[in-house]
């Protein structure tokens, strides 16, 4: 049998992890040339290897953050004033540790795939793995259609939040505009995604994106806290289930950002060095988000029931104007994040993922963006959607379905003797990781599908019902009636007669 590290490079190298175009960027060219064109020309290289080339564990680990924590930031003071602050920080640890787990199942099973077709000689050359494939390697073709199911669906919706996001940020420094509206511009500027070819090209941006959310994060809590409690502040979180569990199924929608590991994990010089990278950046997440929600719910308290976007009651100021500004750009990027996969998907299904001109890829990849931008017109509840598709979405494709493939992938004496990955450090058996396996199961089955489903369902009627769908300004204060006229004195109506 191969010792496990030598199976994994040989898996690697039997892959050839390549970007869409590494081939013509990484050429060695006609050798022609002087020397200070060849010195200009590696100069050149240099500086776009470093922009735009990003493969090892640090790019994932800035990859895996920043894709963590978007637009979330700003609902879970929202989910804070649904659960109450005691509930809202266990919940986070709680949801944020469960996330890290499942992450770490998905990395072991991407291993084992790769493992596996490098003993049958396959290349996956100008070829990006994704999650549902791996299922169809491992289980076969219903976990295969299973997983394409969930995972486009959840990323699609991913997608359509991240431009409702942007809408009702940019509303706060500019309402001379709708929300609505403001929709219709980013969805145009969102559309340029399609001119990045893979995670692999992420690394300036998955940089920029994290540093743009730590900003935002620590404006939250500050100004939160320099602002102060408003006058006559209430904290009486939680006071109904429906509540309770709306704000449960938005922090497990928090944390399950890992709809992309495999994307991400393939476009790594070295996979295997992914397994823990996903927990250092929840790590990380956590000293964002928690002191950012309990401050801003300490602040406001019970206002953010119906503030579920906490720029919204944070006073103006050019520092609240910097965080909106920023949170933008990131959203552009998460958006990003969320739909790369689906532009995978799709250039499978037309038979166009191995062409190297990112031009043609990126014509192929539009009409993916159109179903985005129209449901961001029709549903577009920030905060609502969240823990909609927290409940019914991201319950099964990032924490039920790894768990339970990990578990029917080495259910046989033989599968786990053969294994790519053993059982880690700190759970050594494998009956521990049934175990722990088999409860991720049933608690996201019933608390975060069953009764956060039906939470958040019901929260998701009652904003249609109450702004109706295609809502034009969602939340948006309502304008001033104006002025009555000022009652005529008697010398003004003798004038008019």
């Amino acid at each position: 049998m191969v010792p496990q590290k030598q199976a994994e490079e040989a898996a690697i190298v039997a892959s050839g992890i390549t970007t869409l175009n590494n081939e013509t960027e990484h050429g060695d060219g006609d050798g022609g040339g002087d020397g200070k064109e060849a010195d200009g020309e590696e100069s050149v290289l240099s500086m776009k290897n470093l922009l735009w080339h990003g493969g090892s564990a640090w790019d994932a680990w800035f990859s895996c953050a920043s894709n963590q924590v978007a637009q979330v930031l700003l609902t879970l003071p929202y989910s804070f004033s649904q659960l109450g602050m005691l509930s809202g920080l266990i919940l986070q640890l709680f949801y944020g540790f469960l996330g890290s787990w499942t992450a770490y199942l998905i990395s072991v099973l991407y291993i084992e795939y790769r493992s596996r077709k490098a003993k049958e000689k396959v290349s996956f050359k100008n070829h990006v793995i994704q999650w549902f494939e791996v299922l169809d390697g491992l289980l076969g073709p219903y976990w295969k259609a299973a997983g394409l199911a969930f995972n486009c669906t959840f990323l699609l919706f991913g997608s359509v939040i991240q431009l409702i996001a942007c809408a009702s940020n940019i509303y706060y420094i500019n309402d001379r505009l709708d929300k609505r509206t403001w929709t219709y511009i980013f969805g145009a500027c969102c559309s340029t995604t399609v001119f990045i070819p893979s995670f692999h090209n992420y690394r300036i941006w998955s940089f920029l994106g994290l540093g743009m959310t730590t900003y935002t994060a620590w404006y939250l809590t500050i100004a939160a806290v320099v602002h102060g409690q408003a006058e006559g502040v209430t904290h009486s979180g939680p006071t109904k289930l429906v509540l309770y569990f709306t704000g449960a199924t938005n922090i497990l929608y928090t944390f399950g950002g890992h709809a992309v590991t495999v994307e991400i994990m393939h476009a790594m010089w070295k996979p295997q060095k992914f397994k823990y990278i996903y927990l250092l950046a929840t790590v990380y997440v956590f000293t964002l988000t928690l002191p950012s929600a309990a401050a801003v719910y300490w602040a406001f308290g019970d206002q953010l029931l119906t503030h579920s976007n906490a720029f919204s009651l944070l006073p103006k100021s050019g520092w609240r104007d910097a965080a909106v500004i920023l949170m933008l750009i990131h959203q552009f990027i998460t958006f990003g994040f969320a739909c790369t996969p689906l532009y995978f998907v799709w250039e499978k299904v037309i038979g166009m993922h191995d062409t190297k001109s990112i031009c043609l890829r990126a014509l192929v990849r539009l009409p993916v963006v159109i179903p985005i931008w129209f449901l961001a017109i029709i549903f577009p509840f920030f905060g609502p959607i969240n823990s909609a598709v927290g409940a019914l979405l991201v319950s099964f494709t990032v924490y039920i379905i790894p768990a339970m493939a990990h578990m029917l992938t080495y259910r046989t004496p033989s599968a786990r003797q053969s294994a790519a990955e053993k059982p880690p450090v700190f759970l050594p058996s494998w009956t521990a990781m049934y175990a722990v396996n088999a409860f991720v199961v049933g608690w996201v089955l019933v608390v975060g599908f069953g009764l956060g489903g039906w939470a958040s369902l019901t929260n998701f009627v009652r904003q249609v019902d109450t702004f109706g769908l295609f809502a034009k300004c969602y939340q948006c204060p309502k304008p001033l009636p104006p002025p009555a006229p000022a009652p005529q004195t008697l010398q003004q109506q003798q004038h008019h007669r």
